[in-house]
């Protein structure tokens, strides 16, 4: 019934607002969650006490043939580009190893052929797929920096969705003192600008594979993110977890991200989207849209792929009944914190294409 539903609404809030008060301060948060990251990854390195070599077979234009020797559990695919040219250095999103998807930072732990991925391959279907990941992880960890610290924010997950869907995506819960807030314009593009000085800094994901003890105990001020953590583990035939730092940002990711902010180029964070009371609050949707450098388009092109990037990005069923927030500057938009303050290129690719079917 309508009352039960009300009820049941009003005991959420409240759970959701005495969880909001019990959790430590944010920047603390932040600071253990970077030190447990910063342990485990100490540890993994000195699991290679002795230099030990393998041969990495480098696989792609140009290139088949060559015979890289590297160092087990140290080197890289990043690693292996520079010794090939700057271009491959500058250009490689990520990689493949022996077929599989990888990280540019992520060390080779045995002899392997290797293929060096960019936005301009004959089928970019992998790339673009991290490259939306990636967009959408920076997104992330905006919002959980947005705030002033009175105001909690907590990501709850970030949607696989794929590149055709318009937007890249991803779940968060504010604190209960914004339940009514109704984010402006001006509200996105200061999210927008934060996204920016990230993307400027040109900052490193940095992979590290886990076990569920570990990454539980990086999450541990978050029921949301332990049970993230325990569906992914499950889902994983190795039983691991992949987390990866940007900065001081801890994050889980269902897939490979690209090497770095600094492949972002045109971003901007175009809606913020109500999903209605969950199991931790007011659940919200914040949407953006993104090209990479390599592929940047003219400003009337990027205008109808934003007007897409506005519509709400749907991921299952239970989404059918998403809500938009109305756009308007309410006054609990000072609860942001204030940010500090082309070339047209004709070949987008697939990735337009793939983006502009019904605009």
């Amino acid at each position: 019934t309508m009352v039960t539903r009300s009820v049941c609404q009003v005991l959420q809030r409240n759970f959701a607002s005495a969880a909001a008060a019990a959790r430590p301060p944010a920047a603390e948060v932040h600071s253990q969650r970077n030190a447990i990251f910063s342990r485990e990854q100490a540890r993994q390195r000195a699991l290679y006490p002795r230099i030990e070599k393998i041969e990495v077979s480098m696989q792609g234009p140009g290139l088949d043939g060559t015979l890289l020797v590297m160092n087990k559990g140290m080197s890289t695919p990043l690693s292996c580009a520079r010794h090939l040219t700057e271009h491959h250095v500058t250009n490689s999103v990520m990689a493949l190893v022996d077929g599989k998807p990888w990280h540019l930072h992520q060390p080779l732990i045995h002899s392997c052929s290797l293929t060096l991925l960019t936005f301009k391959d004959s089928d970019p279907t992998l790339v673009n797929q991290a490259y939306w990941r990636s967009c959408a992880a920076l997104l992330g960890q905006v919002l959980e920096r947005a705030f002033k610290d009175e105001f909690r924010a907590e990501l709850l997950s970030i949607p696989e969705v794929p590149v055709t869907s318009g937007a890249f995506c991803c779940d968060v819960v504010l604190d209960p003192q914004l339940d009514t807030w109704i984010p402006s314009e001006e509200a996105l593009r200061s999210l927008t600008r934060g996204a920016q000085q990230l993307i400027h800094r040109d900052l490193a994901w940095e992979p590290l594979e886990v076990m569920p003890s570990v990454a539980l105990e990086v999450f541990s001020d978050s029921r949301c993110k332990q049970e993230e953590v325990e569906q992914k583990a499950a889902q994983c035939p190795s039983g691991t977890v992949m987390l990866y730092r940007c900065g001081d940002h801890v994050l889980l990711s269902a897939g490979p991200l690209v090497a770095r902010t600094g492949l972002c180029s045109q971003y901007e964070v175009t809606a913020l989207h109500s999903l209605g009371q969950g199991a931790w609050g007011l659940h919200r949707r914040a949407q953006g849209l993104s090209l990479p450098l390599q592929l940047q388009a003219h400003h009337t092109v990027w205008r109808k792929l934003r007007r897409r990037a506005e519509k709400p990005v749907r991921t299952n069923i239970t989404d059918f009944f998403l809500t938009r927030l109305p756009k308007s500057s309410d006054i609990k938009a000072k609860a942001l914190r204030p940010a500090r303050r082309r070339r047209a290129v004709s070949v987008l690719g697939q990735w337009c294409g793939l983006m502009l079917p019904h605009v």
